[in-house]
């Protein structure tokens, strides 16, 4: 708990208190507005995610392995219960679930990066295609083992490189990994709320109207230009500067939004709104790791490349 977290932490809970104060005022001037409504309960579920998230950096980085491994599991749950499947494909998820998860997230406990980082593309793959080959299943072979590969890739590869980030060891910034990936989160977060933002206000020009008809190439320059800046403002709580803070905040975004749409192209296909209903005013826990499934290996490999030995 350092000076510069502690401080981060008094930012967040006046953001979250002012974002309250906002939905109560608003509540007593609209009513049982369906926005505003829905605004509140996504407030109150804030309150709720950053409290784990904080409980859980406070209490250390094996209280923090635990949440996000709980994290990947509701996800993959959520993915490939949407997901159709057959009885042949028992293995095959049999291997997700309980192969591929826990042995990834013990890896994070024992910091063996090397397995770490190849585990699921190349152990994985080949076991879980095998696994599905003896099944001698083969309708719609590749499709139904492409959609659990996919799923492992997302829920448990992806979401895992978030607590990876407690590992990397950076010159100067020893014991204070915590702060890293609280930077991360936030952006990863503060992005997608800010592109909703900006949206809502602005939004004139869809990006992808078959696949997610509420993103706009507005709100996504709003999100992208006011993200950064934030970013740049907590670079006290990162190794790096205001400029270095606000480029990967940048980089974040935009991996961040291609994720989001990618899983909204995913849950289009299922002919689903949302992937579950885990997080009320949020959807499930995927409709929340979609960004950061898909940022958090870049971000924790551009990191680990340009700022450890």
């Amino acid at each position: 708990m350092t000076p510069e977290f502690i401080k981060t932490g008094q930012i967040l809970l006046g953001i979250l208190v002012l974002a309250s104060t906002t939905g109560f005022a608003l509540h007593l001037k609209y009513g049982g507005n369906e926005t505003v409504r829905n605004m509140n309960i996504r407030i109150k579920a804030w309150w709720a995610m950053v409290a784990v998230l904080f409980s859980a950096l406070v209490l250390g980085r094996y209280a923090t392995i635990v949440v996000f491994g709980f994290a990947s599991l509701m996800a993959l749950r959520e993915f490939l219960t949407l997901t159709p499947t057959r009885k042949s494909d028992y293995w095959p998820l049999f291997i997700a679930f309980f192969v591929a998860l826990p042995v990834q997230y013990w890896l994070l406990f024992i910091e063996w990066y090397g397995l770490f980082a190849v585990f699921v593309p190349v152990y994985v793959f080949a076991l879980i295609s095998a696994a599905s080959a003896l099944s001698q299943d083969t309708e719609d072979f590749l499709s139904r083992n492409a959609r659990i590969l996919f799923a492992v890739m997302v829920c448990v590869y992806g979401v895992s490189h978030a607590p990876a980030l407690l590992m990397l060891n950076i010159p100067g910034f020893e014991d204070h990994n915590a702060q890293l990936l609280f930077f991360f989160t936030f952006i990863v977060q503060i992005s997608d709320v800010l592109q909703y933002v900006f949206g809502k206000l602005f939004g004139r020009h869809k990006m992808a109207p078959l696949v997610s008809p509420s993103k706009t190439w507005e709100g996504l320059v709003g999100g992208g230009i006011a993200t950064p800046i934030l970013g740049g403002l907590l670079h006290f709580v990162t190794p790096f500067t205001f400029l270095e803070a606000a480029g990967l905040a940048a980089l974040i975004v935009v991996c961040g939004a291609l994720g989001g749409l990618v899983m909204s192209a995913v849950k289009r296909s299922l002919a689903a709104k949302d992937w579950g209903t885990g997080i009320a005013g949020h959807g499930g826990y995927m409709d929340r790791l979609d960004s950061l499934g898909f940022a958090a290996p870049v971000f924790f490999h551009v990191v680990r490349w340009l700022w450890t030995p």
